[in-house]
């Protein structure tokens, strides 16, 4: 298990998004420096035609770093997609805690994000049982063998997350 790492898991749709804004805002405000990687089932594109950036891509550069003098951004060609534990190692030195929004496969530890209206099953307590799982965050009352955060509570989620992830001595 990674340290400082916990990924916000859920079914498409039910607020993943919205919930780690929320708490993001909330550990800023405590003095934490956040990282977020999130998972993309879909091919995305962050760089466009007819840039400098997206030509060189399309001539071939395997690895294309755009760089200003407030951020950056890395285009990395890949033929597997690389694992979370390495893509944590890679990039993510400098930050106190490092936030996933999916990677449900992986062995992070794990927050789901529930929502009534949404799905009545969970993804890990559901048809599997992940031991990864440490807390679902919902907007209904469930009896499960983790806490259940307040899904309108992001300040009870950024909580859980210091104690139990920033603070944990694994």
């Amino acid at each position: 298990m990674i340290a400082k790492a916990v990924s916000f898991v859920a079914k498409s749709g039910t607020g993943k998004t919205t919930l780690l804004e929320k708490v993001i805002i909330e550990l800023k405000l405590r003095g934490y420096r956040v990282g977020v990687i999130k998972h993309d089932a879909h091919r995305f594109e962050i760089d466009h035609p007819g840039k400098d950036s997206h030509r060189l891509t399309a001539a071939g550069a395997d690895t294309m770093l755009i760089s200003s003098p407030e951020k950056l951004a890395l285009v990395k060609q890949h033929l597997e997609p690389p694992p979370i534990e390495e893509l944590i190692a890679t990039y993510f030195g400098d930050v106190d805690l490092i936030l996933t929004e999916g990677f449900k496969k992986s062995g992070l530890p794990k927050i789901e994000v529930h929502r009534k209206e949404r799905s009545a099953t969970l993804l890990c307590r559901g048809e599997q049982h992940d031991p990864s799982l440490l807390a679902v965050a919902s907007d209904e009352p469930l009896e499960l063998d983790v806490p259940v955060l307040d899904l309108n509570n992001p300040a009870q989620v950024a909580d859980f997350v210091e104690k139990n992830i920033i603070h944990a001595t694994y």
